[in-house]
């Protein structure tokens, strides 16, 4: 026991994050932090400029900003100056938080001489190209089974390094899903604003419901492409008084514990960590199957509805509103789920584990 300790003791770590990973995994990576720095673990988080790693980061975790310098003809001197500023803080790993940052990863190993390991949260198309070194990277992570499987198709050759590793959460200790009986009943949605034909059914079925005499609000959090092209579509079918669309404000978890219901309109090709959080905090969730769906289990963890067909999202979404006791069963399952399969805790321990194998397998390639 004393010699793991040690060992942990001795880990330095690089994390390399992307914008994207600071904006749609912040929660993810908080805990990430906050575990590491419970075991000791020294920690250098490479990262954008911009204000969005401060409200994740400690003063226990340093922070090196890349590009340093943003002007063209600068990514030679600008990576140089991180090769040499990670070199003073001497990890003995990285890992790559985002496969949009897989080359500059790759490279960081090569010129380091480290091993790395690479997170992978979306599913990949045939014509995607994912930039893995053979000699440098040890294991491939990702968060769910359906993200592994379709990396194992594409590149049969790095199988046997595909780990998956459960994204972490707290599950709040009770339901909110319809606790407040005598407020409005309200539905939450984090879906990406980048095309509005993802919303047209959605939005039909709303009114239809409306029509019906069935009352709530939606509050739609984000931003995106076709924001202005949504507005227009909800001014059309006059649902502007009913829908109320706000930023993605921190905390996240406050917006989603707001709601009864969290809609996922389409499926998501990527681990959407907003889904796991609301089950988290306890609310009731309608999707879709397809894309990354491992958290959305039939009348177990979810409710499910075809998003091309509007009479039944309009039945979906009214068999939740009519049977409270449902959709509270509903997120009680959810919470259960979370908390058997993705703990904080559990998440830290098998990355830790991860790191240790890594070092392991470069110091020993045969074995």
């Amino acid at each position: 026991m004393a010699s793991k300790a040690v060992k942990k003791k001795l880990l330095r770590l690089a994390l390399i994050a992307s914008e994207h990973t600071l904006c749609e995994y912040s929660m993810f990576l908080e805990h990430l932090l906050v575990g590491l720095a419970d075991e000791s673990v020294p920690v250098v988080l490479v990262c954008p400029p911009g204000p969005a790693a401060e409200s994740i980061t400690s003063g226990t975790v340093e922070v090196i900003r890349h590009p340093a310098v943003e002007l063209p003809l600068m990514q030679t001197a600008n990576r140089k100056l991180l090769v040499d500023r990670l070199a003073k803080f001497n990890p003995a790993i990285l890992h790559c938080l985002c496969q949009t940052k897989a080359v500059l990863t790759r490279r960081l190993a090569r010129h380091l001489d480290l091993p790395y390991v690479l997170m992978v949260n979306s599913l990949l198309k045939r014509w995607d190209r994912l930039s893995v070194s053979p000699r440098r990277c040890a294991k491939i992570i990702v968060p769910a089974r359906s993200i592994g499987a379709n990396i194992a198709g594409l590149y049969p050759r790095f199988a046997e390094r595909i780990e998956q590793i459960n994204i972490g959460t707290f599950v709040a200790q009770d339901v909110v899903c319809f606790s407040r009986f005598s407020r409005l009943a309200t539905m939450v949605m984090t879906h990406p604003m980048d095309n509005v034909d993802d919303f047209e059914n959605l939005f039909t079925a709303l009114r239809h419901m409306t029509i019906d005499g069935y009352e709530f609000m939606l509050v739609i959090a984000g931003g995106g492409r076709d924001q202005s092209q949504l507005r227009k579509l909800l001014s059309a079918l006059g649902l502007l008084q009913i829908v109320t669309v706000v930023p993605r404000l921190k905390p996240f978890r406050s917006l989603l514990a707001a709601g009864d219901i969290f809609v996922q309109p389409q499926p998501r090709n990527v681990f959407d960590p907003f889904l796991l959080e609301a089950m988290s905090v306890g609310v009731a969730v309608a999707a879709c199957k397809g894309g990354v769906d491992d958290l959305i289990m039939d009348d177990r963890t979810a409710v499910l509805f075809d998003p091309n067909y509007e009479l039944g999202i309009m039945a979906t979404l009214q068999r939740l509103l009519g049977r409270r006791e449902l959709a509270r069963k509903i997120a009680r399952n959810a919470q259960q789920h979370l908390k058997e399969n993705h703990s904080v805790s559990k998440m830290v321990s098998a990355t830790l584990q991860a790191y240790d194998n890594a070092e392991s397998w470069y110091k020993n390639p045969n074995l």
